[in-house]
């Protein structure tokens, strides 16, 4: 082997760029568990429908005001239902976009892992 080359283990600046990565996925996966569990609840019609989904994007519930059922106008509660689950699921991305935010601004100190998350 040459002078200077590599002697087995890591030299101490990469044995502590893989604890740092090893941390950082066992943030990534409790993050993840607990976005899986969280409820994200939105109202439309000016709460008219409510659509509960979870962090897996599973929708939950809906709940409908007995009050918007016209039968006349049932084009009106479909809109109302599909503004209430488009919003329940861009709640649950925006938060998951927030929480993978916070996890790549841990990234800074893995040089060029960055790109990759």
């Amino acid at each position: 082997m040459a002078k200077g080359g590599f002697r087995g283990g890591f030299p101490g600046n990469q044995a502590n760029m893989m604890k740092q990565a090893q941390k950082m996925q066992q943030d990534f996966m409790k993050m993840q568990q607990e976005l899986e569990s969280k409820e994200f609840e939105f109202t439309a019609g000016g709460g008219a429908v409510k659509a509960t989904m979870v962090g897996t994007r599973q929708l939950q519930s809906i709940v409908i005001d007995p009050e918007v059922l016209d039968p006349d106008d049932v084009e009106m509660l479909q809109d109302l239902i599909v503004a209430a689950v488009n919003g329940a699921i861009k709640l649950a991305d925006d938060e998951t976009n927030k929480a993978m935010s916070k996890l790549q601004g841990g990234l800074g100190g893995l040089g060029g892992l960055g790109g990759l998350f």
